[in-house]
């Protein structure tokens, strides 16, 4: 083998090294205790058909939220299939089912995200970073297409989405009220037989 033979395989493969380091470099998110991180994973989420994923990058108080509506469904439809009458029993476990079998937090997320629109909203909205404002606790990430999504540090250090929070947050008081509703008339149930 001649030397400029050898240089220039020397130098092919030097370069697609480079391009297999640029190639993995690119396909990996930045870390999700970066706003854009954490960003990046909910838009991959949503490409993937997975809103299940999201759960993880919502702010810890839409998460609390989400498992504080699954509680007080899941006791709710415990008093109600304990103490009220048909047809008012079965109305109310259908209208409470979903949330009451949640295994988890995520399962009441991903079931409000897709009948509420979240999940319609994210597909339509997300798009590449434009840019990323950060202010202490808070992050805003600007899309290419203007959207701003807001976010918040959680205590873990991941961040996390707040845009979601008022539903989730509005729903679980809905919910302890509703509580609240169920145990006094099944008392009333309970005392007028």
């Amino acid at each position: 083998m001649t030397r400029r033979r050898a240089i220039a395989w020397g130098a092919a493969i030097v370069g697609a090294l480079a391009l297999v380091l640029v190639v993995v470099k690119l396909g990996r998110f930045p870390p999700d205790t970066t706003p854009e991180g954490a960003y990046l994973r909910i838009a991959n989420s949503i490409g993937v058909n997975d809103p299940r994923a999201c759960f993880a990058y919502l702010e810890d108080q839409a998460q609390h939220a989400a498992y504080t509506i699954r509680d007080y469904r899941r006791k709710a439809s415990e008093r109600i299939e304990a103490s009220y009458p048909e047809p008012e029993r079965a109305r109310l476990l259908e209208q409470y089912r979903a949330h009451a079998m949640a295994e988890d937090g995520a399962d009441v997320w991903v079931d409000m995200a897709t009948k509420q629109g979240f999940v319609a909203r994210l597909r339509r909205d997300l798009s590449g970073i434009e840019k990323v404002e950060v202010t202490g606790e808070r992050a805003t990430v600007e899309t290419a297409r203007g959207t701003r999504y807001p976010f918040r540090r959680r205590d873990n250090g991941i961040w996390g989405l707040t845009l979601f929070t008022a539903d989730l947050v509005a729903e679980a008081e809905r919910a302890a009220r509703d509580w609240d509703v169920v145990e006094k008339a099944a008392l009333d149930y309970e005392r007028g037989r």
